[in-house]
């Protein structure tokens, strides 16, 4: 088992006194890696969600500079990676200009950051356009910690990487603490996992059981029911002895899903696969369909969905939880002869929400499905991170706060 530590006793900046802010030039490493097409953001949610902890600190009369990856840029900067629009983005929701930084080290941003006032806010240029940024190399780490007196980490997308500008600056910034944002995910993520409310219950779907393995395995040592969805339902089944047709198996783990099943009978957990697939000729938007049981999708056909016998069926097992998180789909819901049991499921999240269950939605295409269907603002909590969100539920220790101050 990975080491676990309590992560309430990391610091966060409500926990600063105002004198060890005021004036005081602060890094604060944000999440800003939005979807671009071309210069254009198509979703700023990450931006906004790192807007409070920014306001607070210039409240507090903070020099605030923000610093954060965008993309995988290959050798040294590209201008499509550019922080511009970000830069741009979050000016445009602070009300104030946020001023772009040429680089994220040397004398130009030092003198930047010099020369700037209280409340004012800063942003870097790409860390990625440095490859020592994701090696975490000391020199680099060193420059890019220079200009300032302390930090603050509220991305918790990258918190699972010990990069220079999430783990590396805490070596030559002290205080480090957590921002708002970064706080709220590990109480909802952690706090729900260590000690949620039971009966408590994880959708885990997503095409693949060998991504999902190890946060699978967690989830049936912690959750009394676990629902099964997404392309991973096939490398089940299979193991349950049925055919399934061309449907995405995953053959090296079929054993493993036999053994994720005994564990769960063992232990007195229910694991929920879907009793009705909506099966497809082709993999295509345009497919012919029909609906079987899951235990006789025809030669030459490929499970895409849910039915909606699973639909029901999944909202009579959640109806009584208490906790419940999710991370994966239900089917290809980018197709929209395929999204019924995706945002079906969602439906019913949305709705025992309302009930008073707590409902977190871990990451990734989770994130888009509820965006998509219109009910994410009815969740508990939308999770900002798809990998952190995995490891966390898996109960590994993420680098970026391992690396914060302690209470």
């Amino acid at each position: 088992m990975a080491p676990t530590f309590e992560l309430e006793a990391k610091k966060s900046i409500e926990d600063l006194g105002d004198d060890e802010l005021k004036g005081k030039k602060v890094l604060v490493r944000c999440d800003v890696n939005v979807p671009l097409d071309g210069k254009t953001i198509t979703d700023d949610t990450r931006i906004r969600s790192s807007i409070p902890t920014i306001e607070y600190l210039k409240s507090k009369g903070a020099i605030v500079t923000v610093c954060s990856h965008l993309g995988r840029p290959k050798d040294g900067p590209e201008d499509k990676f550019s922080l511009a629009p970000c830069a741009e983005r979050m000016g445009e929701l602070l009300g104030q200009e946020v001023k772009l930084a040429p680089d994220c080290i040397g004398e130009e941003v030092a003198a930047l950051v010099d020369a700037a006032s209280e409340g004012d806010v800063i942003m870097l240029e790409n860390t990625r356009f440095y490859k020592e940024e994701t090696k975490n190399e000391p020199e680099f780490v060193e420059k890019l910690a220079a200009p300032f007196d302390l930090f603050v980490n509220d991305a918790f997308g990258t918190a699972h990487r010990a990069h220079a500008s999430t783990e590396g600056v805490t070596k030559f910034l002290s205080p480090a603490v957590s921002g708002f944002l970064l706080a709220k995910e590990l109480e909802y993520l952690d706090g729900a996992v260590s000690n949620g409310e039971k009966p408590m219950a994880a959708i885990v779907g997503g095409s693949k059981v060998s991504s999902k393995i190890t946060v699978l395995e967690a989830l049936v040592d912690k959750c009394d029911k676990i629902i099964i969805g997404g392309g991973m339902v096939f490398t089940f089944l299979k193991a349950k002895g049925y055919s399934v047709g061309t449907s995405l198996v995953e053959d090296d783990f079929v054993e493993t899903a036999k053994a994720v099943m005994e564990k769960a009978e063992k232990e007195g957990k229910q694991i929920i696969l879907p009793s009705d697939i909506v099966v497809a000729d082709s993999f295509s938007p345009d497919a012919e369909t029909q609906i079987v049981a899951a235990d006789a999708i025809p030669d030459g056909w490929m499970g895409l969905d849910n039915g909606p016998d699973a639909t029901a069926e999944q909202k009579a097992a959640l109806s009584d939880c208490k906790t419940v998180i999710m991370n994966g789909p239900m089917g290809v819901f980018e197709f929209e002869k395929f999204n019924k049991g995706t945002f079906g499921i969602v439906d019913i999240l949305a709705d025992i929400t309302k009930d008073g269950a707590i409902t977190i939605i871990g990451g990734g295409d989770s994130v888009a499905a509820c965006e998509q269907s219109g009910r994410a603002s009815e969740m508990s909590h939308i999770s900002t991170g798809g990998g952190a969100s995995l490891e966390l539920l898996e109960g590994k220790v993420l680098p970026g706060v391992a690396a914060l101050a302690d209470k």
